[in-house]
């Protein structure tokens, strides 16, 4: 599992050149359904504009661009050069245009949907995601208070604990720590206290 860079929320920027008024959505999605719902609802929703113009980027290199009757190459495939030029994966983004009586030339046209993309973005924010693990392990009540110091000390700062015969407690960390956690806990521990991983995606931690 790779580190990926994808957009922290949706987002909704507008952006006006020559009277025309463009109006930029950016959402996350992480399959192409999500990528096709997300443009069609934007669509419903300006089904007025004259472009809905809309690109998507997914992991694995699945990348899709649509101009929506502008010329071609110069709505969509600005809009994706904008994912790509960011790093960008798992985001959709739809452009609207509402024209405004001016013809902005095929050069007009690609500045204005790259910028409009671009200040969704910009809003939404960047996410820098990364492989995380949920962990588990199981410890006596008298261990408790030195296993969350530990973990803590380790950069664990979301340790959950449950209270039965014994004390069970998961916590999630990046997964690049998980052995370094594991050898710190059984040399504290003299190998009494396991940590085993549940499952591992990405996210932030």
């Amino acid at each position: 599992m790779e580190p990926i860079r994808t957009v922290k929320m949706s987002a909704e920027a507008e952006y006006t050149e020559k009277k025309s008024v463009f109006i930029a959505h950016v959402r996350n999605v992480t399959t192409e359904d999500e990528a096709r719902d997300f443009i069609k609802e934007i669509k419903k929703e300006y089904s007025d504009a004259r472009h809905n113009v809309s690109a998507y980027s997914l992991r694995g290199g699945i990348m899709h661009s649509s101009d929506d009757g502008e010329p071609s190459g110069t709505g969509g495939v600005p809009v994706l050069e904008v994912m790509k030029k960011q790093g960008i994966v798992d985001a959709a983004i739809v452009v609207t245009r509402y024209f405004g009586g001016i013809l902005l030339g095929a050069g007009g046209l690609v500045r204005a949907y790259s910028t409009a993309a671009k200040m969704a973005v910009d809003a939404a924010g960047i996410a820098e995601m990364i492989p995380v693990s949920d962990c588990v392990l199981r410890c006596r009540y008298s261990e408790h208070n030195d296993v969350l110091y530990r973990l803590g000390t380790a950069g664990v700062s979301d340790a959950v604990s449950r209270f039965d015969a014994d004390v069970t407690v998961t916590f999630s960390c990046p997964s690049s720590n998980v052995e370094k956690i594991k050898e710190m806990i059984a040399a504290r521990f003299d190998g009494r206290i396991e940590i085993n991983v549940v499952c591992e995606h990405l996210g932030t931690v």
